[in-house]
């Protein structure tokens, strides 16, 4: 079974946001009664292809994601179809983005999949170190893991929510109340993301090393890598953090540093050129 490691870790983390996801409806149904079981039921159902219609659509609004027109870059449109059909996936949708660094991300599933380019990744890297990210990002839709990504967030930020009405509806409904809400609304959401990041940073690992060896060599990504993290320097990205996480560079600082979706990019560009 190919990444029989990813694989296992993705049910895993996926067991632990059901299981979220579940004390979440428990504590709905403690709040308003066992009469709500029928729209929790319904509410559960509709929640996976709702939350990943979103995610998708948020995504691709947050930066200001365009459709790359064949005809306005054709030789990448080629280059992601040969990468496509000898990975073994549909070619997916090519936009491109202005995102104020060199960066890129991938968002669906194997036959829906969307790659997105930024402005600045084209400009700055060459034509073997494009093929390089692409096949990076292709691979990402290959394992599916992007769709584990964007329901994850999905699943932490309605957890949040639950936790923070539970705090209004069972207290005072003082200013301390709202306040004390909100930090629990936080933590929570960083307790279920903690379980999402267990995934992320390995599954970084697994897409390098997949691009690898769909183009034959480490060597191109790794000097995309090495650029991407130059040109990201001292320069402010016009990304999101939940975006952010999905990208295959993340140059946040500081306390999101500590919890990154990503491991360190010296350690990325190691592995590849000792492949």
């Amino acid at each position: 079974m190919r990444h029989l490691g990813l694989k296992a870790r993705m049910a895993v983390v996926g067991s632990i946001l059901f299981a979220f996801y579940a004390v979440a409806a428990a504590v709905v149904m403690g709040m308003f009664g066992t009469d709500v079981l029928p729209l929790v039921i319904v509410g559960s159902v509709l929640f996976v292809g709702v939350q990943y219609k979103l995610g998708k659509w948020m995504a691709l609004r947050s930066v200001g994601a365009e459709d790359l027109l064949e005809e306005r870059a054709p030789d990448l449109h080629r280059r992601v179809e040969s990468l496509s059909r000898d990975m073994g996936i549909d070619k997916p949708r090519l936009m491109i983005a202005s995102m104020g660094v060199p960066n890129a991300f991938a968002i669906g599933r194997k036959g829906a999949g969307t790659v997105v380019v930024s402005e600045e990744l084209l400009r700055t890297l060459d034509t073997d170190e494009v093929e390089g990210v692409l096949a990076h990002e292709l691979a990402h839709i290959r394992n599916r893991d992007v769709v584990m990504m964007v329901l994850g967030q999905g699943v932490a930020s309605i957890v949040a929510i639950v936790a923070q009405w539970a705090v209004l509806l069972t207290g005072d409904n003082d200013i301390a109340d709202f306040f004390l809400a909100i930090v629990v609304g936080q933590l929570t959401q960083m307790l279920v993301m903690l379980f999402v990041f267990a995934i992320s940073r390995y599954r970084e690992y697994v897409a390098d090393g997949d691009a690898a060896e769909a183009i034959g060599s480490g060597e191109p990504l790794a000097r995309a890598l090495e650029k991407i993290s130059r040109g990201a320097q001292g320069r402010e990205g016009r990304i999101d953090s939940q975006t952010a996480a999905l990208c295959i560079f993340d140059n946040r600082g500081g306390l999101a540093s500590l919890l990154s979706t990503h491991p360190p990019v010296e350690k990325r560009i190691e592995r590849l050129r000792s492949r």
